[in-house]
Formats: C-alpha cells, sequence, structure tokens
C-alpha cells in the first residue's frame, strides 16, 4: 500500500470517528470533563464566537475546598453500638444511605477562629464582631481554679491549634457562612487575578464556586466518624460494626510502637483528665491539638473525644422514625411539633441542637458516634466545638 493511500484511508478514518460521535470526542460518549465541542441533542457548537452556550472546557472536576477531605457515601447502618445506658432510645439502629460529601480533617482550631474574628473586625460593625466572640468564660468553675482559661485558651499562641470553644451554634453557622465567602474569593480570583482569564466570570457553571460551607448533618457526621469504609465483605455485608471509631473495644491503641497509648481525649475516671506525670499517655488535661492521636480511616482526627461537635440537626427523641432513609436530616419540627412537649418540664424545642463526639471532659460512653446529646442554639460550653463540612458535586480528581 503507498504512502498516499495510507494518508487518504487515514483522514477517512479520522472523519469516520468524529462524525460517529456527536459530541465530537474521539474516545467514546461525552462525559462531565469531557463534553466535547457540541451539543448531542442539538448539535449546535459550544462557545461560539458569535455567541450561543458557553462551556467551560479546562473544568478538570471539583475543586476541593481547603482542609476537606472526600467522605465516599453508601449504605451505612447508623444507632448506638452500645447498651443505652441514659433509657432514651433515640437512636436505634437502621439502615440508611448518605451521599459523598466533604468534611474537615480537623475541629476548628483557635487560630482559625480568630482569622475569623480579626477579619469580622475590619469589616463589619463592632455589634458585628461582639456577637461572633466566643464565650470565654465557660470554663469558670466557683468550686474551681480554671481562671486562666478565660483569659489565656483563645488568643495566647501555645493554644493556636487547640479546638475553639465557647461557641454557639449559631457562630458556628455563621462562621461557615465567612468561610464560604472567603474560600470562593480565594478560588475563583487567586491573587486578585481571575483563574480563568479567557472567562473571568466566576459562576456556578464556571466550576470556581464552592458548595457552601456548613455544619454537617447528624447522619453525616456519625457516617464520617464510623469510617466503615474498607471493611466491607465480599457480599457486602458489613456483619462487624464499629462501637468506636476504631476498630475494637479498647481506647487504647493495640499493637505496634504505640501499644498501649490512647486513641482519644477524654476522661478516664473520677479525677482522672490525663494519667500520671510523666506517663501522660493520654496527652491532655483538657483539650488537645487538633491533629492529636491518630485519624480514622477518612483521614479524620478526633473524632471521639478531644470536644463535642454540634451538627446542623434539630433534636427530637424520635427522629429516626420520622426522617428519610436517603440523606437523613432534621432541620424543623416536621412530624413531631414543640408544642408536643411540656415547655415546663423539657428541653425539647426547635432551638434544641444535636452535638456529638465526646470530648476531654466524658467517658468512653460519649465518644461512640452512636451517641448524641443537645444543647439550645444560643448556649455553649468548653466542651463542645466543630467543624465543616461540604456537599460533594462529583468526586474529586487529582490536580
Amino acid at each position: 500500500m503507498s504512502t498516499k493511500l495510507r494518508l487518504i484511508l487515514g483522514v477517512l478514518s479520522c472523519v469516520f470517528l468524529l462524525t460517529s460521535c456527536p459530541s465530537g470526542l474521539k474516545n467514546g460518549n461525552p462525559n462531565s470533563l469531557k463534553v466535547g465541542k457540541k451539543s448531542t441533542v442539538t448539535g449546535l457548537a459550544y462557545n461560539n464566537k458569535k455567541g450561543g452556550f458557553q462551556v467551560n472546557k479546562s473544568y478538570k472536576g471539583p475543586i476541593v475546598g481547603p482542609n476537606l477531605v472526600f467522605i465516599e457515601g453508601g449504605r451505612v447502618t447508623l444507632g448506638g453500638g452500645e447498651e443505652d445506658v441514659m433509657k432514651r432510645n433515640d437512636n436505634r439502629q437502621r439502615t440508611v444511605t448518605i451521599q459523598s460529601f466533604y468534611m474537615d480533617e480537623t475541629e476548628i482550631s483557635n487560630l482559625h477562629y480568630l482569622e475569623y474574628l480579626d477579619a469580622i473586625k475590619r469589616d463589619s460593625t463592632l455589634n458585628a464582631y461582639t456577637a461572633a466572640l466566643p464565650d470565654t468564660t465557660v470554663w469558670l468553675d466557683e468550686l474551681a481554679f480554671n481562671d486562666p482559661y478565660v483569659t489565656h485558651y483563645l488568643r495566647h499562641p501555645g493554644f493556636r491549634m487547640y479546638p475553639v470553644v465557647g461557641v454557639t451554634w449559631k457562630q458556628s453557622n455563621d462562621y461557615a457562612a465567612w468561610r464560604t465567602a472567603v474560600v470562593n474569593k480565594n478560588v475563583a480570583f487567586p491573587k486578585g487575578k481571575p483563574r480563568n482569564r479567557k472567562n473571568p466570570i466566576a459562576n456556578m457553571e464556571s466550576g470556581l464556586i464552592l458548595p457552601e460551607y456548613r455544619l454537617p448533618t447528624e447522619a453525616e457526621w456519625e457516617y464520617a466518624a464510623k469510617a466503615m469504609i474498607g471493611t466491607q465483605q465480599e457480599d457486602e455485608n458489613q456483619e462487624n460494626q464499629r462501637i468506636y471509631p476504631w476498630d475494637g473495644p479498647s481506647m487504647r491503641q493495640p499493637f505496634g510502637r504505640t501499644r498501649g497509648q490512647m486513641l482519644a481525649n477524654y476522661k478516664r475516671g473520677r479525677g482522672d483528665y490525663s494519667g500520671l506525670a510523666g506517663r501522660s499517655n493520654d496527652g491532655a488535661m483538657i483539650t488537645a491539638e487538633v491533629y492529636s492521636y491518630p485519624s480514622n480511616d477518612f483521614g479524620l482526627y478526633n473524632m471521639a473525644g478531644n470536644v463535642n461537635e454540634w451538627t446542623m440537626d434539630t433534636y427530637r427523641p424520635l427522629t429516626l422514625d420520622d426522617v428519610n432513609d436517603l440523606n437523613p436530616a432534621r432541620r424543623s419540627e416536621a412530624q413531631d411539633p414543640a408544642k408536643l412537649y411540656d415547655k415546663g418540664n423539657s428541653l425539647i424545642n426547635d432551638n434544641a441542637k444535636v452535638y456529638k463526639g465526646g470530648s476531654w471532659a466524658d467517658g468512653p460512653y460519649w465518644l461512640s458516634p452512636g451517641t448524641r446529646r443537645y444543647l439550645d442554639k444560643d448556649a455553649s460550653s468548653s466542651t463542645i466545638g466543630f467543624r465543616c463540612a461540604m456537599f460533594a458535586p462529583g468526586k474529586p480528581t487529582k490536580r
């Protein structure tokens, strides 16, 4: 076969491939990352210089926000894994499915929150700054000398990477909203210049706008804490559940060079917050730095102990009977109105928000992901902090 004939056949084959794929893709059907040169349903070209539908063809997959870890969703059995010592019966085991999402690998630290306070102080009113301040008096106790924490814990450099506490549910949501705006501005316009100079408009279609940072739902939080990924059997049954965010019933590392060391920051017993001087394998009397202790199988730190964490959900004792089995969450009094509860003898109302995870001042029972407690959204504690979550619009890709 002559060289000229081979060239002609090669050209004809390329033409056939392009015309056989309406999108103009050489390797098959279009997908979210490679949509082709024209619409498969109208035949109109994308990004026509004379106008028409504009498509960001440089999109390479979702941009992952700072400090976030991808949590692959799936089916899971949620609910209490231990004896219900509080006799509330408010988190019975049930099977649900959770969509994929992102979650902060750490709790929000004092340094992170001080960055927020600084921005609020410079850009907002004095009232807004005052409203954002954590309540440092949560450390006060009339029968203890915890006064130094009141003045030092939030602002002293020695506590920079310790989890922020004394923040309300509302303050946590306000932080998430501020963070969304700041991160999106930096993603779309790094150093003040548009990331996509050919199309400097940063909108949802551009792929340069991240979904909002927010508090995780209770179900998302519990799913992420249990981290059952990698434990599936060939038949997809998860016959063995985790009591804590790690394997086994022990609170200590069962093997290796760190054998015997604590896996979380918690209260071991009455008066025992840290162990003995020189042998303090707990590593902390109050909180510990946010990267302390081994991460779970999703790569999340301190999903048990250190500080409890706010979730999005409004508390009801029988939420598990009401919510959907796909992405369950309770954000209102739907199907369980507050008027059904005795206001004089119950704290259950629409201001009661769920927090989970256990803290430096809690016993092992509360470190189980299936346990749940609640507090008024305008209240705060020295044992409650938070971390953020985010919806995942497609699976992340390596960049």
